[in-house]
């Protein structure tokens, strides 16, 4: 059987429409270290993943216009989903910092005293300002009781070099480890 050549043609320009174009940069986040001695409890805890409105809950890096509109960086995107992206890094900070006896995600069978749950508010580059705006809420929740022991807001805004790839990602990774410092 002989296939037409205007189908050939046609199918692939169908199967080129498919690709999409150039594959974004895929960019990661940090943890922060260093900490030296500290003190801390020997209490387990279970940090949850990040809620987050559903625009927060994806791979892209999102700019903010200064009518509060939202749209995606091009050529740019994150290793992961948002949340689960700052779950393990807030992970990472805690065992950096040794402040906890043992620190864990849900589901690793371990009996925590605490849980972590967080919000994310806000993590975008305001292209009004020209800054990176991490702002994450927190509450230590009694893990037998229920009850809030603790709850704040942690926020920070670095300066951005640009609004591309490279410097908006760079500036959300400096502004989050502020803010996994304070929490």
């Amino acid at each position: 059987m002989r296939v037409l050549p205007a189908m050939v043609v046609a199918l692939a320009l169908v199967l080129a429409g498919c690709g999409g174009g150039a594959t974004p940069t895929t960019f990661d986040l940090s943890a922060p270290g260093g900490f030296g001695k500290v003190g801390g409890s020997r209490g387990a805890m279970v940090v949850a993943e990040p809620t987050a409105v559903q625009a927060l809950d994806s791979d892209r890096v999102i700019v903010k216009d200064s009518s509060g509109a939202l749209s995606f960086l091009g050529g740019a995107q994150w290793a992961d989903r948002i949340p689960a992206l700052v779950q393990a890094r807030l992970i990472q900070t805690f065992e950096n910092a040794g402040r906890v006896g043992s620190v864990s995600g849900p589901g690793q069978r371990i009996s925590p005293d605490v849980q972590l749950n967080t919000n994310i508010r806000s993590f975008n580059i305001d292209a009004a300002t020209g800054t990176a705006v991490v702002e994450i809420t927190a509450r230590i929740v009694g893990d037998r009781t229920g009850q809030i022991q603790r709850a704040r807001l942690f926020a920070a805004r670095v300066p951005a070099g640009a609004v591309d790839g490279p410097g908006a990602t760079q500036a959300l990774d400096r502004a989050l480890s502020q803010v996994l410092v304070e929490i």
